[in-house]
């Protein structure tokens, strides 16, 4: 199955921002095309080398905050259920 690349990168991103911890440290074990495109777009440090972790930049940190709370965001689950239910009254 083929994949949408730019979907990956920002589910990637999301990712990042959910499991960050010391202020935009996060660890490093995704796809490295991935990681290297996050790279290059600014969003990240540098994926290669021997650490097992990157940071993300502030651009990036902010971005990816925002994709965690979007994607993964307790409100949005609960919005969506409510619509659900909406939906589903008579």
């Amino acid at each position: 199955m083929e994949y949408d690349e730019a979907k990956l990168q920002e589910a990637v991103l999301a990712l990042l921002g959910a499991f960050e911890f010391e202020n935009g440290r996060v660890w490093k074990r995704y796809d490295f095309a991935v990681m290297d495109a996050l790279h290059e777009q600014g969003c990240i440090t540098d994926p290669h080398g021997r650490t097992e972790s990157v940071y993300l930049t502030p651009e990036g940190l902010r971005k990816a905050k925002a994709l965690a709370a979007e994607k993964f965001g307790i409100q949005a689950s609960m919005n969506e259920r409510s619509r659900s239910r909406k939906a589903m009254r008579c």
